[in-house]
């Protein structure tokens, strides 16, 4: 086999070094393929197990080619053959024509074939829904992803692997990646990623929504899902590979017993145990998925009945002339699924041997937000600000906790923003209106009584006044009074650096700054209103998160070890204001900080509250 993937290397590079007259279309074929293995060499390093596996999959997709002209010659010689026999015999062919009495017969065999059609209607649903992608038709390939130098890495890996499949096997003996899953918050490149991965590795790219498999018919999602990975083999046999992807697989892989009751404990004094009572209705497409899964190397049919027709004979041979079975080809499938809720996922599926390698997808970094800025900045139209190296590291740092697609998004919503004010290119005050009101909400000029006026600006001037004075390493971003959404108005304040952890002092400062409003309103006003309310219920989250999760204030029983029942982990504060001692922990903690906000602005009552009506940014 070593010799056969040498010599099919050697032939590859014939192939792509050929010359020939311009224009032919041979030479125009060979040009293509020799761009198309450049390109795959750049992307994956110039190894000799990539080489081989390029030729592996350019020898199958040859003898493929080679098979259906030969089957077409057979077909056209057998119907040539066919009509000239007519035309000799002086019987040449006609057109049909009705008898006489079909009036009479006619609508009742309509009626039979309709009525035949409705009953196998079901059978028909069972065709798989996915949809083939050629190499050819994918615009993007490794070179365009960008921020996601650890998945390009590990996706470089695999594709060596599954285009040197041959020499990975027979020569060290190992056995190719057969499924990988990518999990990640949605919109962080995991479809983007899979698509380049097929572009590059040059084989048909099986894109499926696991909710098409879901089907009305009973035991249709089953014969959906089977259809799938038949189709999947196939294409692995004619192409020398195929990538099937699966997206959001955990609406056909979800845990079979997430949502059943558990048994009672044994010893508990009853003879019975209580056994589950609700379904998911996802056990049978779990079941089907994990065989499916294991049947990557089944042989067609013909294969099949060739063996079966062995097996028959040697039944009647001795043991020493028995006729030996043509070993199974192997299928070069690589199966890749998508999904946001990873741990929600049947243990069966992620095992070695099914999906072999799980690779999280993360948000980008600051390095890799400046890199995804610089590709878009690249394909849209800005203006001449945007190009300096100071304006694109801040935006880098503005856009923390953005995914790729949350940043091309806001350069197209920056460019409709451009447009209407009468602009074909955008700038960075465009940027940071489309930010504001991505994240916010968009403006809306209402007029405030004096009153109002004046109490908005006192409860956001002790916002920012907190901020400046306690918020060691933070910058003051925006400070507004004009209503957004649900806000009259806000405080945008960041990190100077990016962090990703935060000490005790940090945390309350934090609610010190959201109590900062209350406080001002409180000094200045001598009462508060009804503005700090989401400045509660933010500052009572942090408070309980650092009671009831984080251990920091006195007590280190974690709250979030409960992770099942109707107060589980996504419900930490209602966990935390449920115990009477951990909410008494709480109110401590709001309150000193209340008090440490109000003895700031105290020492600056000579401060006077911001210009009411004006959005001022830093």
């Amino acid at each position: 086999m070593a010799g056969s993937t040498l010599a099919a290397v050697e032939s590859l590079e014939v192939l792509v070094g050929e010359q020939g007259e311009p224009g032919e279309p041979g030479e125009r074929r060979n040009r293509e393929r020799a761009t198309a293995a450049s390109d795959v060499v750049s992307a994956l390093g110039n190894s000799r197990v990539v080489r081989a596996g390029l030729a592996d999959v350019a020898r199958i997709r040859e003898r493929t080619r080679r098979r259906r002209i030969v089957r077409l010659v057979l077909l056209f010689g057998v119907v040539d053959g066919y009509l000239w026999y007519r035309l000799a015999t002086h019987n040449p062919l006609q057109l049909p024509q009705m008898p006489a009495d079909a009036g009479l017969w006619l609508p009742a065999l309509l009626l039979i074939a309709v009525l035949a059609l409705v009953m196998l209607l079901p059978l028909a649903s069972g065709r798989s829904p996915h949809l083939i992608v050629r190499p050819e038709h994918i615009e993007v390939g490794l070179e365009d992803v960008r921020g996601m130098d650890a998945q390009v890495d590990e996706i470089v890996r695999s594709l060596n692997v599954f285009l040197g499949y041959s020499t990975f096997r027979n020569r060290l003996g190992g056995n190719p990646r057969r499924g990988i899953l990518f999990e990640g918050p949605p919109g962080t490149g995991k479809t983007f990623l899979a698509k380049a991965m097929a572009k590059q590795a040059g084989v048909p790219f099986l894109f499926v929504s696991a909710p098409a498999f879901q089907s009305m018919w009973f035991g249709m999602t089953n014969v959906k899902i089977r259809s799938f990975f038949r189709a999947l083999r196939k294409a692995a046999r004619r192409e020398g590979g195929a990538i099937g992807f699966i997206e959001e697989i955990d609406a056909i892989g979800v845990d079979r017993g997430a949502l059943g009751h558990a048994p009672l404990p044994d010893g508990g004094g009853l003879a019975r145990t209580v056994a589950s009572s609700i379904s998911a209705g996802t056990g049978g497409m779990v079941n089907e998925l994990l065989v499916q899964m294991q049947s990557f190397d089944q042989p067609p049919l013909r294969y099949r009945m060739i063996d079966r027709m062995i097996g028959r004979v040697n039944a009647y041979l001795p043991s020493e002339r028995q006729i030996s079975s043509r070993p199974r080809p192997y299928n070069n499938i690589l199966l890749i699924a998508a999904t946001n809720r990873a741990d929600a996922l049947d243990r069966a599926l992620l095992r070695p041997g099914r999906f072999d390698r799980r690779l999280y997808f993360d948000l980008p970094t600051k390095q890799g937000r400046r890199e995804l800025i610089d590709y878009f900045l690249e394909r849209k139209s800005h203006g001449a600000e945007l190009d300096e190296d100071e304006a694109r590291e801040r935006l880098a740092h503005d856009t923390f906790g953005y995914s790729p697609v949350m940043i091309e998004h806001l350069f197209d919503e920056s460019l409709l923003v451009a447009l209407r004010r009468g602009r074909e290119e955008m700038r960075v005050a465009d940027v940071q209106e489309a930010k504001l009101t991505e994240e916010v909400g968009l403006a809306q000029m209402v007029t405030y009584s004096d009153e109002e006026r004046r109490t908005i600006a006192t409860h956001e001037a002790g916002h920012a006044t907190v901020a400046h004075v306690l918020g060691v390493g933070r910058r003051l971003e925006i400070l507004s009074i004009i209503k957004r959404r649900g806000s009259l108005g806000l405080l945008g304040h960041s990190d100077e650096e990016e962090r990703f952890t935060r000490s005790r002092s940090e945390l309350e400062t934090g609610i010190a700054i959201a109590l900062g409003g209350l406080a001002s309103e409180q000094v200045f006003l001598g009462e508060s209103g009804t503005g700090p309310a989401n400045d509660l219920a933010h500052a009572t989250e942090i408070a309980a998160m650092m009671v009831g999760s984080l251990g920091l204030a006195g007590s280190l029983v974690s709250f979030d070890a409960v992770a099942e029942g109707p107060v589980s982990r996504q419900n930490l504060v209602g966990k935390v204001l449920g115990d009477r001692e951990a909410k008494a922990r709480v109110e401590d903690i709001l309150e000193a900080q209340r008090q440490r906000a109000q003895a700031v602005l105290s020492a600056a009552s000579s401060a006077r509250p911001c210009p009411a009506g004006t959005e001022r940014t830093r």
